[in-house]
């Protein structure tokens, strides 16, 4: 949908994701626990703690096949690096990669190690200080690859494209895609918030913390879509079929268009690097999630859960990329073994949990609990009345919409 789509995106940011992480990051720090403890601590009813227990389960789920994709990042850019950018752009390139069954399980293998290292290292040694190398360098790529695809003959179109709404192709698919990219991009519904809540100190302003993620991922999500819309447009000539989502348009589509630029090899390698960092954080993030969780309830050493969840990660990634290869015969409802299981995280377990948390917050621990955190550490919490219709009335609807829409449509009940 181009414009309208960031539009839309924009809007559910500041009012949908806005409160989500407000709530989940003051859970954490309010009950120092993970997603499982901060749920089970209002109250010794077993259903209380179920929203946590979702929350548990869905990095578990997420955390294989986001590796066998991370994988795919790994081997793109060691190719790149080796030069051979001409073969990243044949017709079959990608799909005969996938295909086989030895190297990318040693790719996602690769790509579950570099998660675990940075995990193992801590929160401060490792989380912490990886990112404040990885995210610095994450935005000067954006903006070296953005300036540069912007100024390519033909990009106008493609920046007219994506900045301009279009107001006839507002649909319920474009709001539910937007939605869906909201869980993701800012990492709600997923334990993250929460865990990542717990670490904070009581004394930070959870208001401008968030405020701050809103700003920084809308705009490195803005930057993504500035380097990729418009150079897609230079290389297809401003057909706008060119811009299909997911692996296509980043296996395939892109590899292309790298290699019809000018300086594509070096485009194509930094892009793949800056793709690469973005995927680790996010693993990062993720896995320490899991990793929080059993440790908080087992009791056991940090180190002896991280290779615990390592192992686990990889046994469960394997068939998520066999999936493609020597299993892509097996299929679930229509759906390869890591469609089935994105679909099963992403739109109807995400949804799930947002719902939860909302009635949670806004019903059982109460706004007033959530507000009380937040001007703990502040003078006054600019946003405490639209906060509270937000999580009380607005995001409680909008997940449930997304939610019986997601499910719907896969059965084939509606089409969007």
């Amino acid at each position: 949908g181009g414009g309208i789509f960031l539009l839309i995106y924009i809007i559910l940011a500041m009012t949908f994701g806005y409160s989500m992480i407000i709530a989940e990051t003051a859970l954490g720090r309010m009950t120092k626990k993970s997603p499982v403890g901060a749920f089970g601590k209002f109250g010794k009813s077993k259903w209380l703690s179920f929203g946590g227990w979702i929350n548990a389960i869905i990095p578990v789920l997420i955390v294989p096949y986001y590796s066998v994709i991370g994988g795919w990042v790994i081997k793109y850019l060691f190719e790149y690096l080796k030069g051979n950018s001409a073969a990243l752009a044949a017709d079959d390139y990608f799909s005969n990669f996938i295909a086989r069954t030895g190297e990318p399980v040693m790719w996602l293998v690769f790509f579950i190690l570099a998660t675990s290292v940075v995990i193992l290292l801590g929160v401060n040694k490792g989380i912490e200080n990886i990112s404040k190398v990885l995210m610095p360098l994450l935005v000067v790529l954006s903006v070296i690859i953005a300036v540069f695809v912007v100024t390519r003959p033909g990009a106008g179109a493609g920046i007219v494209y994506y900045l301009k709404p279009d107001l006839s192709k507002i649909s319920a698919n474009a709001f539910l895609a937007a939605l869906g990219q909201l869980f993701y991009s800012m990492s709600l519904a997923m334990g993250i918030m929460i865990t990542y809540g717990s670490y904070m100190k009581k004394n930070e302003d959870i208001e401008s913390s968030v405020r701050n993620i809103e700003i920084f991922d809308t705009g490195i999500a803005f930057l993504a879509g500035l380097m990729i819309v418009p150079a897609v447009f230079v290389f297809s000539g401003g057909d706008q079929a060119s811009l299909k989502a997911g692996p296509t348009l980043m296996f395939i589509t892109l590899p292309k268009v790298f290699d019809s630029m000018a300086g594509g090899h070096l485009i194509g390698t930094v892009f793949f690097v800056l793709v690469l960092f973005a995927a680790l954080t996010s693993s990062i993030s993720l896995m320490e999630t899991v990793v929080s969780i059993f440790v908080d309830k087992t009791k056991k050493s940090r180190k002896f859960i991280t290779v615990c969840v390592t192992v686990y990660t990889v046994l469960m990634a394997i068939p998520s990329s066999l999936g493609f290869g020597i299993w892509s015969g097996f299929s679930i409802h229509g759906m390869s073994i890591l469609d089935f299981f994105d679909f099963i995280s992403n739109s109807v377990l995400m949804p799930i949990v947002a719902f939860l948390t909302c009635v949670f917050v806004g019903f059982i621990v109460k706004p007033e609990t959530i507000t009380d955190e937040v001007e703990s550490s502040t003078q006054k919490f600019k946003s405490k009345k639209l906060y509270i219709v937000l999580i009380k009335y607005v995001a409680p609807i909008l997940v449930l919409l997304i939610l019986f829409s997601s499910v719907f449509n896969a059965l084939g009940i509606i089409t969007l």
